[in-house]
Order: structure tokens, then sequence, then C-alpha cells
């Protein structure tokens, strides 16, 4: 939580001026709440990595559990049978998104999927979007491309296995989910574009997370005013903007790449699909849009690409390395099932070859499981008045769903801390949205659109890692030494890189 105690003396003092009214008793049943401060209420408990300090909360308070953020109360979600209740049965009253400072100006004023309110506009974007690019014809057709970009993995981890060196795993996988992104969304190589600065790309995607994620005082104190002048004093107004402006020219680059008409391509990404159908409409008499508006709706589909297709799919399979390195005998396993299957002279890995080796989707479930990319799903905001085991959650109100909790209920799984793929041996759970208890893309109206896409880099990238190489710790560590310590706001990632070094036995 950045706020300076000045800010929060600030907002203290000038919200008691306005809080002088006795709050009239509710007359809805509502959740049980945490004991809360004057004013703050429970925004001193809410740390660095919110997901966790809710899942303390709820632990005393209750699975569905109001908290209040300043001003502004949240109805927290911890169980799986709540979340069936918010993500099925009401999901059509509270899958819109509430109007956060952050994620309005990431998105261009909600011109994107991700965290535009529920609305005809936002189901014809998601229409366009899963027809144009998620759909299972597209997915497949840019199978080359996720073939090619793992084969060159491959190549670059070869020439550090040389010299026996290690590697940072996680900036290597953050390249590779990012060169297939680049390649497939925006047509460009990665390694090769003069847009972005291939070794800050992690950075980057940290920073627009934390600024679609953060806690500003505008959305919590929305007191004439005060709220932004709290944020303009604490530096977030000027972090939230430094952000949108980098991310801002590079897409401006990528367009700009695209308009011009000497440029060569090997396909129809989603910016030429984008412009050619937006600029269309634009000559329509009805449905009539200037070029800025345009533009502004193309760069707020870019954000949702740029952000979630290459951020998740590095996160989890960073996670799954990290895992299975601590735990010796489940890499030993994945590793023996995948070789002997595959034979020892690929020299090639195919998306073919996937469903040949089934304990390595029990990995990715279990690191779904103990560690969602997304701990807390994107925040709700009801539109009717609904009931949630049996409390009441009126309209125009937040909800958060904790996948991080629910994934560790001690009610739903056996020894929920540790990291156990046989848990899922002849198990029906999975994670494409259906079973409440694993909900790592969400469920209902706001699933994931991209899951097709994802799982095809997780686990193609995965396979091509436990195939080639053995994994050793850098000299002096042991297994034992290998942290799960976290760091991130809308996503979680481990805090401390993972360096491996590879070794090459095929």
């Amino acid at each position: 939580m950045e706020i300076s105690l000045l800010c929060v003396f600030l907002i203290t003092f000038v919200s008691l001026i306005f809080v002088g009214k006795k709050i009239k008793r509710s007359k809805w049943n509502l959740p049980p709440s945490p004991p809360t401060l004057p004013v703050i209420g429970n925004l001193h408990q809410v740390g660095e990595l919110p997901h966790k300090s809710l899942q303390r909360l709820a632990e005393r308070t209750g699975h569905v559990m109001l908290i209040h953020l300043g001003f502004v109360p949240i109805t927290v979600i911890s169980s799986r049978e709540a979340a069936e209740e918010v993500l099925k049965t009401h999901d059509l009253d509270c899958c819109s998104r509430p109007k956060l400072v952050g994620s309005r100006l990431i998105s261009r004023g909600f011109k994107d999927i991700g965290f535009s309110p529920y609305g005809e506009e936002w189901k014809e974007r998601r229409k366009f979007m899963v027809r144009e690019f998620f759909c299972l014809k597209k997915v497949q057709s840019f199978r080359y491309i996720r073939e090619e970009e793992c084969n060159f993995l491959v190549k670059k981890l070869s020439e550090s296995a040389v010299d026996r060196s290690p590697v940072d795993l996680s900036k290597t996988l953050f390249w590779l989910t990012a060169s297939i992104v680049f390649r497939v969304a925006f047509g460009q190589s990665f390694y090769e574009s003069k847009f972005i600065d291939k070794e800050k790309v992690d950075e980057l995607l940290f920073e627009a997370e934390t600024a679609q994620a953060s806690f500003t005082c505008s959305d919590f104190f929305p007191i004439a005013g005060l709220g932004w002048l709290v944020d303009w004093l604490s530096g977030q107004h000027k972090r939230l903007n430094d952000v949108f402006f980098k991310l801002d020219a590079l897409f401006q680059h990528l367009i700009d790449d695209h308009l011009n008409p000497e440029r060569s391509k090997d396909h129809e990404d989603i910016i030429d699909i984008m412009l050619d159908v937006m600029y269309k409409q634009g000559k329509d008499d009805s449905l009539k849009q200037d070029h800025e508006d345009i533009i502004d709706h193309i760069k707020g589909f870019l954000t949702n690409i740029f952000i979630a297709g290459i951020d998740t799919g590095a996160i989890t399979m960073i996670w799954a390395m990290t895992e299975l390195v601590k735990n010796p005998k489940l890499m030993k396993k994945v590793q023996d099932e995948i070789r002997d299957r595959l034979g020892n002279n690929k020299e090639k890995i195919t998306e073919e070859d996937i469903d040949k080796v089934p304990y390595l989707n029990l990995v990715i479930k279990e690191t779904f499981r103990l560690h969602p990319a997304v701990p807390l799903l994107l925040p709700r905001e009801t539109m009717a008045h609904i009931k949630v085991q049996g409390y009441d959650i009126p309209p125009k109100k937040r909800i958060l769903v904790n996948a991080y909790a629910i994934g560790r209920d001690p009610k739903l799984w056996r020894n929920p801390e540790d990291f156990n793929p046989d848990r899922f041996i002849d198990s029906h759970v999975d994670y494409r949205g259906q079973h409440f208890e694993l909900l790592p893309f969400g469920s209902g109206r706001r699933i994931c659109p991209g899951i097709a896409m994802g799982m095809a880099t997780v686990e193609l990238g995965l396979l091509n890692l436990l195939y080639f190489f053995d994994w050793k710790l850098p000299d002096g560590m042991t297994h034992k030494d290998i942290d799960v310590e976290e760091a991130g706001n809308l996503t979680v990632v481990k805090k401390v890189p993972l360096k491996l070094v590879p070794v090459r036995v095929h």
C-alpha cells in the first residue's frame, strides 16, 4: 500500500468533516466483517500481497466476508460454494466491472475487454476478439509460430549448457511468451523489434499490472476530489501516467508500422484485422468513428493482449519449474514419462506430442491450484441485488473472488500446501471454469477468452524444457534453498528470479 502517513492523516481529517452522521443499521443481512478503523476501514490489513492478507482475514471472519477499503465495501469470496454462486448462479447479475482509476487510464476509458463494464459494447468486443484471434481455428493456425519460438528457446539454452552456466529462467520464459505474442498478435519479431527493450519487458508488464490493480485513494475515498489530491501528493498519479505513456508509445509504434504500405508480413495479425474492420466501420454513417477513437479502441485491445498474453503464461511456467526443482522425485517422474513416451531421438517437439504426456497436464493443474497467476480474479460489480450463501450483496457493490484461498482450502484439498500433481489422478476437476475449486482463468461470462492460446504456449514450453534438458542448481545451492516468495499485485510471480543450469540430454 503506497500511501504516506501524511496522506492518511489528510484523508482522515477531511473525511471526518464530511462524515458526521450516524450510520443507520443496514436492512440487509450483510456478510460478517473483520474489525475496522475509522475512515480507512480495513486498508491497514491489506498488505503487499492482498490475496494472502484476505485469505488470513477470511479464515477468522468467514468465506463470504465484507471488508471496507476506505469508504468502499467489498465482498470477498473464499470458498468453492460461494464462488459458484457468484460466477455461475448469479453470473449475469454480477459480471460487470467497477470503474477504477488505474484500469480506466490503462484501458483508455474502458475500450478494452478485461476491465470494461458489462454491456452491449463489451459483448461485441469480446465476440470480435474471440472470432478473430482466440477461436480454436486461429489458435491452431499459429502453431508453427509457437513451435519455432520454442525451438529457438532450446537452441539458446543449449548454448548456455555448453559451459554449464546458470540461466535466468524467469527472464527466459518471459522472453518466450513475449516472442510468441509479438509474432502472433503484432506481426513482429520480439528479439528484432525496435519498439521495446526486451531486457525490461517483465518490468513494463509489472508496472502496467500494478497500475491496473493498485489501490488509489481516488477509488476508495471518493470525496470531492480529495482522493485525486492525495494520489497526486503520494506520487501515484505520476506513476499511473508514466506507465500509460510507455504503453501508449509502444502501441503507437506498432500501429504506425502496420500503416506503412511497404511493411512485409507473413500472416494477418490482430492489428491488421482491427485496422481493417474499424476503418470500414468508420466509413459507415451508422457506425461513425473518428481516427482517434479507432486508435484508442485498438490500443485498448492491445493492452489486454500484451499484458495477459505475455505475463500469465510465463508466470505459470516459472512456478511449475520452481516446484519441480524443489521436488526432485516429481521432476524425475514427469521427465521419465516424457522421455519414455517420446523416445530419445526427437530433434524437435511438436504440439502433437502434448497429448502423449498426460502427467505434464497434472503438473500444470497443480501449478494452477497452488500458484494461480491471477490469485484474486479481476473485480466484479453487482448490477442487481443478489444473495450469496444467504448473505445480501446490494447492487453496485464490488466482489473479489480469492482463487488463491480456494486453491489452498483444506476442506477441498488434502495437504493443500504441498505440491502434489498426483491429487489430480482420476480427478474430474479441470481448469476451464466449470469446477469452482480451480479457477486460474475465472468462470462465467468474464472467463479469460485466451485459454486455448495460453495453454498451448505453457504446455509446449514446459514440454521442451523437460524433454531436452536436465536442470541443476547453481553451485552451493540445494533444492531446499529454492524459495517460493511472491511479488506482484494483479499477477503474482516468484520474487527472486529462478536461476538454473541447463544440461542438454537429447
